[in-house]
C-alpha cells in the first residue's frame, strides 16, 4: 500500500455509532483525500465509503442479559475482525462505541503494535471506575463526548481528547407550528412524542409502558395526540401491534425516522433514556424519562451503579432538571403524573429555561476534533 493512502480500521455498533463513524470518515477524507476504511459499519459509513466486513446491526445489543444471549454470535464475529485485521493492521484502529466488544479487540490489536482509538467512552464515571485500568492498556486515545466524561480519564492519566457531541453543533429549537404543519400533525391541542428506543429490547419493553401512559391521561381527561418516530421498520411492526392491542380510542400519528422534527412539534416527550434526551435538550422540549432493563440485568446493575441520574441533562446539571424513571418506578401512572404536570405552560416554560441554559457552545465541529485526534495517534503527517 502506498504512504500516501491512510487505512483506518473503523468498529461501530447501532445507529449512533454508524453517525458518528461516517461523519468521521467525512471529516478525514477532508484531510486525507486517499483513504481506506474497512471495519464493521452501517449504512451511514458504508455510504461514506467504509467496506463493511460485519454489519453494524449486528453489534446492537444492549444489556448484560441480552449480552448473554447473543455471546457466541458476537464472540465469532469479533475473531473474524481480529484475524482479519491482524492479517492487514490498518495504520489506526477506531472503536466506536460498543466498548465490550470493542475493547478487547483494542487491546489485542494494540499489543499487536495497532495504533488504537476508542470513540465515547464508557459510562465508567456512573458505574466499574476501575474499569479504566483496563481501558488504559486497549487505548492510545480515548475520544469522550461530554465534559464530565474527560475528568475521570484526566484523573486517571490516560490520554483524552473532548470532541464534543455532534448534535450540539447542528441541533437547535425549532418552530413548533412550522413543523406540526410539516409533519401534518394537529395545529392545536396537545401533542405527546413517544420515543421508546432504537434498540429492539427498549421498544419491546418501553412501547406497551409508553402507550399505556397515554391512556392513563386520556383517562383522566388529558387525552393528547401522540407522536412516534420509529426508527425501522421491525419498530413500526413492533408499535403498530402494541397500538392494536392497548391503544383503541388514541389519536397517534407514526414516523419513520424524523425524531427531531417529532420531539420539536410536541409540547412534551416521553422517552427513553439516552441520546435522545440530549436531542430534547438541545430542542428545549419539556421531557420525561424512563428505562427498564431486563430483571437480570437491573438486578446487577443496581449494585454497581454509583450515579443518582441516568439522563443526560440531568448529568450535565449536576441535579434532577427533568424527571426520570427507572425499572418499577417507570409506570403508567407515575409517567403519567409527570407528563401532566408539564402540559402546564408555567411548568413546561420554567423546563424549557433550564434546558436553555445547559447547552454549551462548541468551538469546533467534534467530527474534525475527533479526525484531528485520529490522525495524531496514527501518526500521520
Amino acid at each position: 500500500m502506498s504512504k500516501s493512502v491512510l487505512r483506518v480500521g473503523l468498529i461501530a455498533g447501532e445507529p449512533s455509532g454508524d453517525a458518528l463513524g461516517a461523519a468521521l470518515i467525512n471529516a478525514l477524507r477532508r484531510r486525507v483525500p486517499d483513504l481506506e476504511c474497512v471495519g464493521v459499519a452501517g449504512a451511514a459509513m458504508r455510504a461514506a465509503g467504509c467496506e463493511a466486513w460485519a454489519q453494524a446491526e449486528h453489534l446492537a445489543v444492549m444489556g448484560l442479559a441480552e449480552v448473554l444471549v447473543h455471546l457466541p454470535r458476537l464472540l465469532r464475529i469479533r475473531r473474524h475482525l481480529t484475524r482479519r485485521l491482524l492479517a492487514d493492521p490498518p495504520q489506526v484502529l477506531v472503536g466506536i462505541d460498543a466498548p465490550d466488544f470493542n475493547l478487547p479487540l483494542e487491546r489485542r490489536l494494540r499489543k499487536a503494535g495497532v495504533p488504537t482509538v476508542h470513540y465515547v467512552s464508557p459510562s465508567v464515571w456512573a458505574w466499574r471506575e476501575r474499569r479504566i485500568v483496563r481501558i488504559a492498556g486497549s487505548v492510545d486515545r480515548m475520544l469522550t463526548l461530554f465534559p464530565f466524561e474527560a475528568d475521570v480519564y484526566q484523573r486517571h492519566g490516560v490520554p483524552v481528547t473532548e470532541v464534543g457531541h455532534p448534535l450540539q453543533a447542528r441541533l437547535r429549537p425549532l418552530d413548533q407550528v412550522t413543523t406540526r404543519a410539516a409533519l401534518g400533525l394537529p395545529v392545536s391541542g396537545p401533542i405527546l412524542a413517544l420515543l421508546p428506543g432504537s434498540r429492539s429490547s427498549e421498544y419491546r419493553r418501553l412501547a406497551p409502558l409508553f402507550v399505556a401512559t397515554a391512556q392513563w391521561l386520556r383517562a383522566q381527561g388529558l387525552a393528547c395526540h401522540l407522536v412516534l418516530p420509529l426508527v425501522d421498520a421491525s419498530a413500526r411492526t413492533r408499535v403498530e401491534s402494541v397500538l392494536r392491542e392497548t391503544g383503541v380510542g388514541l389519536s397517534c400519528t407514526l414516523l419513520d425516522g424524523r425524531a427531531s422534527e417529532a420531539m420539536a412539534a410536541a409540547d412534551v416527550v416521553l422517552l427513553a433514556s439516552g441520546t435522545a434526551t440530549l436531542e430534547a435538550l438541545l430542542l428545549e422540549r419539556p421531557m420525561v424519562v424512563a428505562y427498564r432493563l431486563a430483571p437480570l440485568t437491573y438486578a446487577i446493575a443496581r449494585h454497581l451503579v454509583h450515579t443518582p441520574y441516568v439522563a443526560i441533562p440531568n448529568l450535565l446539571a449536576g441535579h434532577a432538571v427533568v424527571p426520570e424513571f427507572i425499572q418499577h418506578a417507570a409506570t403508567p401512572q407515575r409517567l403519567g403524573a409527570a407528563v401532566a404536570a408539564l402540559l402546564d405552560p408555567t411548568a413546561a416554560a420554567a423546563m424549557r429555561s433550564q434546558l436553555a441554559a445547559l447547552r454549551t457552545p462548541l468551538a469546533d465541529d467534534p467530527a474534525d476534533l475527533a479526525a484531528q485526534a485520529v490522525l495524531e495517534v496514527a501518526g500521520w503527517r
